[in-house]
C-alpha cells in the first residue's frame, strides 16, 4: 500500500491538525512513541517514513485527543478500511494508549 503525492499531503495536514486537539507538542508525542526527531518529522510529513510509524502516530494522536475530551480531525486517507489493507502489507503497532 503506497500513497500518491496528494494523499501524502492530505495525510500530513490531517496529522498536523490532530496535534492541537491532542493537546500536546510534537516533541512529547515523539518521546511517547519512541520516535527520534527525524523519524517524527518524517511521520508527520509522510515523507520517507516507515508506514507503520505514520499509522502509529495517527492512532496515538486520536487517542490523545479523545483522552482530552476532544474530537480528532477525521482521516480521509488513513481510514479504518485502509487499515485493513495496510495490515496485509506490513505489521502495525499499537499506540501506547490504544486499547
Amino acid at each position: 500500500m503506497s500513497l500518491n503525492a496528494e494523499e501524502r499531503a492530505r495525510t500530513a495536514a490531517e496529522l498536523r491538525a490532530n496535534l492541537e486537539p491532542a493537546g500536546v507538542g510534537a516533541d512529547r508525542v515523539g518521546t511517547e512513541l519512541g520516535l527520534v526527531e527525524g523519524q517524527l518529522a518524517e511521520a508527520l510529513g509522510v515523507t520517507g517514513a516507515d508506514p507503520a510509524d505514520v499509522w502509529l502516530l495517527r492512532d496515538h494522536l486520536e487517542d490523545l485527543a479523545r483522552a482530552a475530551g476532544r474530537e480528532p480531525v477525521p482521516h480521509t486517507v488513513l481510514t479504518e478500511e485502509a487499515r485493513a489493507a495496510a495490515e496485509r502489507w506490513f505489521p502495525l503497532r499499537k499506540a501506547p494508549h490504544r486499547r
